[in-house]
């Protein structure tokens, strides 16, 4: 996000390295020099930056959207949140969009050779439009844990990726949600590699109010896009 007149710059300290030596492929992916600002111009930081009208009826319910025969699997969950600024104020019209693994941990992806079962109802990604509040919602299954080769006997948390795009954003902002109490977090290079302190902002918070009495568990997670709360971008 480029940052405007009166606006607080980007706390670099809350996002992980661009190496993280743990996290094995950012050592052949990530910059090496230094990087170079580009300034923005007015036409880059004012929006509209996406039609709002395209985003259908059923898009942020993934247990609709992608449904052929009939409800995927998995535990039921409702994931909201708000878009805030550095100072707290809400962001409306912003896009948010998620993807994620089935509840089996397996991905809608050719790349992904997880051995577990693909939901032939669930296909894994979403978007909504923040509205007044700057508040999102979506419906989804809890996704699973999968194996990955970073390193011996490796495994992702549970985690929901989200990207965000709207008026004042140059580019789309990307970064993960986890869930409470998830073992595998200690272990996880990728959550690791965002420094202590801000790494915690990354994780939704249960929320009885959300949940849906006798039907889905409900979560809070709110994405600050700057300032000493900003929540960190992880890809």
């Amino acid at each position: 996000m480029t940052p405007k007149a009166g606006t607080t710059a980007r706390d670099w300290r809350s996002h992980p390295p661009y190496i993280h030596p743990d996290y094995k492929s950012t050592v052949l992916r990530g910059p090496r020099k230094p990087l170079i600002p580009i300034a923005q111009t007015l036409s880059e930081v004012t929006g509209p930056v996406y039609g709002q009208d395209s985003v259908g009826p059923l898009d942020n319910d993934l247990t609709r959207n992608g449904a052929r025969t009939g409800e995927p699997l998995g535990e039921r969950i409702i994931v909201t949140g708000r878009v805030l600024d550095e100072a707290g104020r809400p962001l409306a019209n912003t896009l948010v969009e998620i993807w994620q693994a089935n509840a089996a941990g397996r991905y809608v992806h050719k790349a992904d050779a997880h051995d577990a079962p693909l939901d032939p109802n669930f296909f894994g990604g979403g978007r909504c439009a923040t509205d007044g509040d700057g508040r999102y919602r979506f419906v989804s299954v809890k996704p699973g844990a999968y194996p990955w080769g970073n390193h011996e006997n490796a495994w992702r948390p549970a985690h929901i990726h989200f990207s965000l795009f709207g008026p004042s954003i140059a580019t789309r902002l990307i970064t993960q949600m986890y869930f409470p109490g998830d073992p595998l977090l200690p272990l996880d290079p990728i959550y690791l590699g965002t420094p202590a302190g801000a790494r915690e902002r990354l994780i939704a918070a249960f929320s009885l109010a959300t949940t849906k009495p006798g039907w889905a568990l409900g979560y809070e997670f709110d994405i600050v896009l700057r300032g000493p709360a900003e929540t960190p971008r992880v890809p």
